[in-house]
């Protein structure tokens, strides 16, 4: 694919602007009127406004016949191009007339043509019948929404907001363009543009290959096996499905069919739009109910940050102006932005070798991906999912194979019961990694995923099938250093009163630790105890009590560590001003299904002769409860790691 096929725009720059060039943007009559109306207006402000630093707004998909030199016809993303005019009309900064028209509608570009005026509401010299309503209303939206900002600050954002433009080769099938785009309803994504940016450094006969990978990992439902057609699956995982993808490129060319040649080989528009091929399952046995039964915990743009971080990280890149090549922020908004950073560290002729090194690396990270990091699995019987760790395996005749799923084994060769210890270990690391998922909510900061898929990946195959039993200390690990930097640190002197601003980590490692404590005991207490999205750190005995029921907590002692459970947001309301007594009562079948340090609390809550439950929590119990919780969690930190 040709590199000068894709461009990168800023909106606004120190001396020019989008529309402030020699290119003309035109509009073809079977595209529809311009249509966007307040909520897309509006979203829009607000979008560049809560930017930070480079920001992708969307791409811009044109044609051009070569014979009009700078004229292109916008056949996606008009309405996003034409709304970015009359957002700098707006703002009073000049653009060229001509820059944006619409082919055959007098009225939209005699609107165009009467922005100045319009914007001030001054109707001398114009024709209000030749006004085009839709332009018209939404000039008047965009300038409503920046009277409610700070407009200086808005164009200094603008300054940071970039557009693609495609431009589509010039044998494309315009109609089937067309066909597929209205399939899909979505513009371009950044990954979408990645991908052909890769894949331009390419020699053509690698395309094929590469797309071919790069389509398989892009669906993050399901296992990377199921993505492609039963003869890739072979060459890539050998027969049983199970094997490792190899690093080289050769051994990849089997994976696409051979088709006879055409007489003069053209880009085709699979190679500006993302485009799947069609996944040949004759031979497996249901195969869609398999990968409907997996659900991912990140999106593909998250995938492929973390597989850059690992690229980064084996090949020791660092950068021009700092070693820090990748932002540490997981930010799917600069994907191509940081993406460009390692580019531009390489020269011309290694750009090639990174196009495929990156991409097979990306498939072998999410073999890993796959089997090592959890999962949410979907059954008949379980309408809202379970965390999973497994792995796929095959059964069958070659002409009927069908996937299963096992647990992941994470053994070590030389135990006489792998069996046993390895279930022990899954099980050990779904709760660890099922803890960090109900941790770290967003997927901005799920560094423990990049984390652990860089201690995997940087193994050789020997080191790795020795080491793999040291997988749940490398998780927990991580678990471990959050808790000793963002608590135990913060919190010195024994002093441990962070209230509500407690890290959540640290109640699920802790809740962690208790499980599993429970489990070497053998006393099955806590046995159906699950991690789940607990958002909110509440007091047990409140920090505002009812009024008129029972005895503020005097000075800030309600906000010491051993005052304070972790539970479901939408709990929240009912559950802060209540005494323990209270809550111990009212809420009885969500702390049976809840936090278990919430549990221990509840169970703590009692009254002792005529001294009511709520004040010995309050005067004793408190302290004692906290005295043992956090001697848990240091014990665990101070553990020396196998």
């Amino acid at each position: 694919m040709e590199a000068n096929l894709i461009s990168k725009f800023s909106i606004l720059s120190e001396t020019s602007n989008l529309f402030e060039t020699q290119d003309k943007y035109v509009i073809p009559l079977y595209q529809r009127a311009f249509a966007w109306k307040e909520k897309e207006l509006v979203q829009l402000v607000e979008d560049v406004n809560g930017s930070k630093g480079h920001y992708y707004i969307g791409s811009l998909i044109v044609y051009n016949d070569e014979q009009h030199t700078n004229v292109y016809e916008v056949i996606d993303g008009q309405q996003r191009l034409t709304s970015l005019f009359l957002l700098l009309a707006c703002l009073n900064i000049d653009v060229s007339p001509d820059s944006l028209s619409f082919a055959c509608r007098d009225k939209s570009n005699y609107t165009l043509g009467k922005l100045k005026k319009l914007k001030e509401d001054n109707w001398d010299g114009v024709d209000a019948d030749r006004v085009e309503e839709n332009i018209l209303a939404g000039l008047k939206i965009l300038k409503n929404e920046l009277t409610k900002i700070d407009v200086e600050n808005f164009k200094e954002k603008l300054r940071d907001v970039v557009l693609f433009r495609i431009q589509v080769p010039k044998h494309t099938d315009l109609n089937r363009y067309f066909e597929i785009m209205n399939t899909r309803g979505e513009q371009l994504e950044q990954h979408d543009i990645l991908k052909a940016t890769l894949m331009s450094f390419l020699n053509e006969k690698d395309h094929a290959v590469f797309a071919k990978i790069w389509d398989a990992c892009s669906d993050m439902s399901g296992y990377v096996q199921m993505n492609f057609d039963t003869t890739a699956r072979g060459v890539i995982f050998d027969g049983n499905w199970e094997g490792y993808p190899s690093d080289e490129w050769d051994d990849y060319e089997d994976i696409v069919a051979k088709r006879k040649s055409r007489k003069k080989e053209e880009l085709t528009i699979a190679d500006v739009i993302k485009q799947r091929e069609r996944i040949v399952t004759d031979e497996i046995v249901d195969k869609d109910d398999v990968q409907r039964r997996f659900e991912s915990i990140i999106t593909f743009p998250f995938f492929l940050l973390h597989c850059l971080k690992v690229y980064v990280s084996f090949y020791k890149l660092v950068g021009k102006r700092s070693k820090n090549l990748v932002d540490e922020l997981l930010d799917d908004k600069k994907l191509t932005e940081q993406f460009d950073r390692v580019l531009d560290i390489l020269d011309e002729e290694k750009k090639e070798q990174f196009a495929k090194r990156f991409v097979v690396l990306m498939l072998q990270v999410r073999f890993l991906f796959d089997s090592y990091i959890i999962k949410r699995e979907y059954s008949s019987d379980n309408n809202d999912g379970a965390w999973s760790l497994k792995e796929l395996h095959v059964s069958g005749p070659q002409n009927k194979k069908k996937p299963y799923f096992s647990n992941t084994r994470i053994n070590c060769p030389r135990e006489w019961d792998q069996g046993r210890r390895s279930a022990k270990r899954n099980k050990n690391v779904l709760m660890l990694q099922s803890a960090l998922r109900v941790s770290y909510t967003s997927p901005k900061v799920m560094h423990w995923i990049t984390v652990l898929l860089d201690w995997l990946y940087c193994m050789d195959e020997n080191v790795f099938r020795e080491n793999l039993y040291k997988y749940g200390n490398r998780t927990e690990s991580i678990l471990k250093n959050a808790v000793r930097n963002d608590f135990l640190e913060e919190c010195p002197n024994g002093s441990y009163m962070l209230g509500v601003n407690t890290p959540h980590v640290v109640f699920n490692y802790l809740d962690y630790l208790l499980w599993k404590e429970d489990e070497e005991r053998g006393n099955k207490k806590y046995s159906d105890f699950i991690f789940e999205f607990r958002n909110s750190v509440e007091h047990w005995y409140p920090q505002h009590p009812s009024e008129g029921t029972f005895e503020k907590w005097e000075g800030k002692g309600y906000d010491t560590f051993g005052n304070l459970c972790i539970i479901p947001r939408n709990v929240n309301s009912k559950f802060s001003n209540m005494s323990p007594e209270a809550k111990k009562s009212t809420f009885k079948n969500m702390i049976d299904k809840g936090s278990l340090k919430l549990r221990i609390m509840r169970d703590e809550t009692k009254q002792v002769d005529s001294r009511s439950a709520s004040y010995r929590w309050r005067d004793e119990v408190c302290k004692q409860h906290e005295y043992r919780m956090i001697a848990l969690l240091k014990k665990a930190i101070d553990e020396n790691e196998e």
